[in-house]
Parts: structure tokens; sequence; C-alpha cells
């Protein structure tokens, strides 16, 4: 049985992970799409991307002050137009901005 399906509440951090090590296993529509071979334009991948957000394992963001690849989620800083209002601490506990809204490095 090479399907897989899991009923979940993505708000759960005990749900994303167990989704998280699904995907680890390499459960997903890459291989499904023959995305290994090199058939495909960019804008063709990028069409697959929006159709199968799974293939996209990092948020991308895009600012006025330019695009990240936030594979660190505080890499958002960096092109946020606003700084920070208040604390901000990270699902696993690690503080990213302190209570005076002064990121942490």
């Amino acid at each position: 049985m090479n399907e897989i399906t899991i009923y979940h509440n993505p708000n759960c951090g005990t749900s994303r992970n167990t989704l998280a090590m699904i995907r680890n296993s390499g459960v997903g529509p890459y291989e499904q799409l023959n995305l290994e071979n090199n058939l495909y334009s960019d804008e063709q991948l990028i069409d697959f991307m929006l159709q199968y957000p799974i293939l996209n394992n990092r948020p991308i963001v895009v600012t006025p002050l330019g695009v990240k690849l936030c594979r660190l989620s505080e890499v958002v800083l960096d092109i946020l137009p606003n700084q920070q209002q208040s604390e901000f601490i990270k699902e696993d506990g690690q503080v990213i901005v302190d209570k005076q809204g002064i990121r942490i490095k």
C-alpha cells in the first residue's frame, strides 16, 4: 500500500510533526509527476508547486524589501517593512524577538 492519508489539525504541533515524518519518508507527488527527469520548464515547475504545495518545503516570502527563501523562519525579519511589535517565540521555544521588540541573534 503506497497511499498514506492523514486527517489532522494543521494547528497542532504533534499533527504537523506526524505529517513531516510522513513527508520525510519520501511520500509525496514528486515521483508521481516524474519531476526527477528534467522534463519541465521553470514555469511548469512553478505551476506544479502551486498545485502541489508539498513540493515547496520552505516558505518563499516577497515584500517591497525583497524576496527570501525562509529556510529559517526568522530570515523573514530581514525583509519585513515593519519591526516586530512584541516578543516572538518559535514553536520550539526559541526566543527570536525579545519583549522590547529587539531581534536576538
